[in-house]
């Protein structure tokens, strides 16, 4: 069966699985969503609330249903299904009904950036968002729920500006504005070797993250292709220099500066780039196309076997998680790489069809060399694939079919 026919089977069978789920899951760090952990007075020591997290996390079996965790709507994930749909109005204008009409995509977007709409955080300089759960980051700090994060914040803002693209209805593209005060007023700046880097969240903590501080220039150089404020590309710019100056001689890029973040990996390597390929197009600076270049060797050289399994770390296979076969093709896309990186997308595609999918319609989280984790996380799983595999049909589209 021809690739692109295999991707579009079992991107039906994900869209029906994820619908009949009104979009509701569960997630990898939702463990202290538990009815049972909220009563405990383990709950109020942060040893035994990353315990708690990293047990449902690391278990193959899911004690969620036993454990009263609820399936939630994840703000990201929405933001994840908003920006497939998108996509699929792509197609659906071009001629292509396959996945329906352009009505019938258009009442999908819609119901679906009204719900982003109900989700953001009000409490802070713009729109905002953050996920559905306590999330204990190792013992360093604690993110309450609903706490907004540069990376959630970019997913959401960056699918209402592509549904405003669809629909035209200006509340999804002032909304989506209005986050670029949240990444100017409310995030902390740490100095860099040069410029500065964004902190993932307004709390104090996880103030170094390479790839969450490069999404906050992303989306502010989004904004700036709407409203060209001059401050967005000077913010943008040193946050850039920031990560450029932080990049290996060898194109790599350490997770974040702390100690305990030294690790390199796949997906959050593709977050780099994206996020560069975004900053260089919308402001029309190519000032670190090398770096960019550079980048792109290493990641697709180190993160892909020859036979299109998507590996984790630089250095070891295992586990292979569905963000990087996903993250893949969406790079390829941001980098206007796909022509030339073709049969490598479809070798990634065929890999991940066979190893990591689920004929019920949904995609699994890990697999390890030992016993595998196939939850069906709606958020890290489905939505994630759902936006991917948008974009590869998109790339695999000659002439509207």
């Amino acid at each position: 069966m021809n690739k692109a026919v295999e991707v579009e089977k079992v991107f039906k069978s994900l869209k029906h699985y994820c619908e009949s789920q009104e979009f509701k899951g569960w997630d990898p760090y939702d463990g202290l969503n538990s009815k049972i952990f909220k009563v405990l007075p383990f709950k109020y020591w942060d040893l035994a609330r990353l315990a708690w997290i990293q047990g449902f996390k690391r278990s193959p079996i899911n004690f969620r249903r036993l454990l009263l965790v609820p399936k939630e709507h994840n703000a990201k994930g929405i933001g994840l299904f908003l920006s497939g749909y998108c996509n699929l109005y792509k197609l659906a204008s071009k001629g292509d009904d396959r996945f329906g009409t352009p009505d019938e995509i258009k009442m999908k977007i819609n119901e679906l950036s009204e719900l982003l709409l109900t989700m953001a955080n009000k409490d802070y300089s713009g729109a905002c968002w953050g996920y559905n759960f306590d999330w204990q980051a190792r013992r360093l700090f604690l993110f309450p729920k609903n706490t907004p994060t540069v990376v959630a914040t970019t997913f959401c803002a960056s699918a209402l500006f592509e549904a405003y693209e669809a629909t035209g209805n200006e509340q999804y593209l002032n909304t989506a504005l209005s986050s670029a005060d949240f990444v100017l007023n409310d995030l902390n700046r740490t100095p860099g070797k040069k410029g500065f880097i964004l902190s993932y969240s307004p709390l104090k903590g996880n103030d170094t993250v390479y790839n969450a501080s490069l999404l906050g220039a992303k989306l502010l150089s989004i904004c700036y292709s709407y409203r060209k404020n001059e401050e967005y590309r000077k913010v943008s710019k040193e946050i850039v220099e920031a990560a450029c100056a932080g990049q290996a001689e060898d194109g790599s890029w350490v997770y974040g500066l702390l100690p305990v973040q030294s690790w390199i990996d796949s997906f959050h390597t593709g977050y780099n780039l994206d996020a560069i390929a975004h900053y260089s197009k919308n402001f029309q600076d190519h000032d670190y196309d090398a770096y960019l270049e550079k980048g792109m060797d290493y990641y697709l050289t180190n993160f892909f076997l020859e036979d299109g399994t998507p590996k984790y770390y630089h250095n070891k296979t295992y586990p292979i998680d569905i963000h990087c076969p996903g993250q893949l093709f969406v790079t390829l896309n941001a980098l206007q790489s796909w022509t030339k990186h073709e049969e490598l997308a479809d070798r990634v595609a065929k890999w991940t069809l066979e190893h990591l999918f689920n004929k019920k319609g949904f995609f699994y989280y890990q697999l390890k060399e030992g016993v595998s984790s196939k939850i069906p996380y709606m958020r890290w799983s489905n939505a994630f694939m759902f936006n991917a595999l948008s974009v590869y049909l998109l790339n695999n589209t000659k002439d509207g079919k």
